[in-house]
């Protein structure tokens, strides 16, 4: 899946600590291993001197947890970038529209992106699916990436389980692969 002339890129999205503010996000979250199974790749990915890039989510909504003047803007310690590593800022769901990612991979020469990140039916697969249509092969790792509950147009709840899995089955294949870490770090 790996050859040593296009190097995967490692997306890290939206992993900051406002999105641990659940109640904001609705209350239940699933996979609460994510940001421990994406620490897991961001270290193989740094073994291996891989580009890395992270990104971060700054609300225009000045209440929400992620608006860049309050704490949970900061991206969580476990997998904070250390000073080579990228790091862009968006205001919107894709990582793509107004950050500059698209020239950035291009010009580095990455035809691979794995995504992980928060959250699986919003950032992830708005990114995922962007990837997918801008001819990246797209990765995204299932145990690496959460959701939070919500409720459908007449109320009926959907848990975050339900969610996360709904949105995983709509990216793949279509979009991009979707993969466990554990594929990853066995396979690559």
């Amino acid at each position: 899946m790996v050859n040593k002339t296009d190097k995967p890129v490692l997306l890290l999205v939206d992993i900051q600590k406002g999105l641990d503010d659940w109640p904001f996000y609705g209350g239940e979250r699933n996979n609460l291993n994510a940001e421990a199974n994406a620490q897991r790749l961001l270290q193989f990915w740094r073994s291996k001197q891989w580009p890395i890039v992270h990104v971060r989510h700054s609300s225009k909504n000045s209440k929400s947890p992620l608006h860049d003047s309050k704490p949970g803007f900061a991206i969580k310690t476990e997998v904070a970038p250390q000073n080579h590593e990228t790091v862009i800022t968006k205001q919107e769901n894709s990582a793509f529209i107004g950050t500059g990612l698209e020239r950035l991979l291009k010009d580095q020469g990455s035809s691979k992106v794995v995504i992980v990140g928060l959250t699986t039916n919003h950032c992830i697969s708005s990114t995922a699916r962007m990837a997918g249509n801008l001819d990246f092969d797209t990765y995204v790792i299932a145990d690496a990436t959460a959701a939070f509950a919500i409720k459908g147009i007449d109320g009926t709840k959907f848990s975050a389980a339900t969610v996360h899995e709904v949105s995983l089955a709509n990216l793949n294949k279509e979009f991009a692969t979707v993969l466990t870490t554990a594929v990853i770090l066995q396979q690559w």
